[in-house]
């Protein structure tokens, strides 16, 4: 990206993938301090944050706290790419609300998925609200959520079910749950606001980068072969077609507004960038429900997308930067 060496080049730093991330801190009073001249950076978030899958890397904390944060993830990409300047702090956790960032704590469920999958190390301990690991001396906060405050996991299962019974005819699932998105989303974009004000008053001088979600369903759906689970397994093509253009169209504009409201925050738009990258493109930067041989996926970035999106938070966060 020639903006962001650009841009390197102006601050004069000496940045450039340094020899490992720094292991992030699971509460807020484990949270490190900056070096000299280092800005403190908190990053908050759901899965799309935290990595989760194993083709998003490993999980490297010890012991485990069960949110499943992955060394290619894009805070952890972005800490080796940039951490003389900015001393990361990475509290994001699988299956995250926006209430889980605001106030709320949370239960982290590893990989304990059953039927699916059985994590040995269940039941965890629950974390505190990410919000707690952003201060007064906060100077960037990344974040990353809405997509579990909305149910997309959820319209992924239940359109899976129907669109099976269907056999991939029609629109099953919009036909059951298009009424409910309307609120939905409104409630997305209610308890955004109210995090970003939280943040704000925890953090006042700290710049809040909103991270939206990356292209998952390409505009041309025949691409998605029904049956597929290496896509989207049964879901009609109809479904994805809607899910797309009224779910998660709509939850990145509802971010987008919402970040729009505050005059310390701004959205980083990963969408437009990740387009000829979904689930069911051949370079795809979002794995489908499994990733072969057999891994569960469950729509989640992999390596590729997490690079994808710490291109785009680094030179947001560069911006950041004064360079007088």
């Amino acid at each position: 990206m020639a903006r962001f060496r650009t841009r390197l080049a102006l601050l004069g730093s000496a940045v450039a993938l340094t020899a490992g991330a720094a292991v992030p801190a699971q509460f807020a009073a484990a949270h490190p301090a900056a070096a000299a001249g280092q800005l403190e950076w908190v990053a908050l978030g759901d899965s799309y944050t935290a990595g989760v899958i194993r083709a998003a890397g490993d999980t490297f904390e010890v012991p485990r706290d069960g949110c499943e944060r992955t060394d290619r993830s894009y805070p952890q990409v972005v800490d080796r790419d940039l951490g003389s300047l900015f001393e990361l702090t990475n509290v994001s956790c699988g299956a995250a609300t926006i209430a889980n960032v605001t106030d709320t704590p949370q239960n982290p469920i590893g990989r304990q998925l059953p039927p699916i999958s059985e994590d040995p190390d269940y039941p965890f301990p629950p974390v505190p609200p990410q919000s707690e690991a952003v201060g007064a001396g906060t100077d960037v906060i990344t974040v990353g959520v809405g997509g579990n405050s909305l149910g997309f996991a959820d319209f992924l299962t239940k359109c899976a079910q129907l669109g099976g019974e269907a056999e991939g005819k029609g629109t099953p699932c919009k036909d059951a749950l298009a009424a409910e998105v309307p609120d939905r989303l409104k409630t997305v974009r209610h308890e955004y606001d109210r995090m970003l004000t939280v943040l704000h008053q925890r953090a006042p001088k700290a710049k809040i980068l909103a991270v939206g979600y990356p292209t998952v369903i390409p505009q041309d759906v025949s691409k998605c072969t029904f049956g597929d689970l290496t896509k989207f397994g049964t879901i009609a093509q109809g479904d994805l077609a809607w899910l797309r253009t009224d779910v998660l169209e709509p939850l990145n504009k509802a971010i987008d507004d919402s970040t729009g409201t505050q005059e310390t925050a701004r959205f980083v738009d990963l969408y437009a960038s990740s387009r000829d990258h979904s689930v069911c493109d051949d370079a795809k930067w979002v794995e489908g429900f499994v990733t072969l041989p057999d891994q569960l996926s469950f729509v989640h970035p992999n390596a590729r997308g997490h690079r994808n999106a710490a291109d785009h938070v680094e030179e947001a966060m560069l911006n950041t930067i004064d360079p007088s």
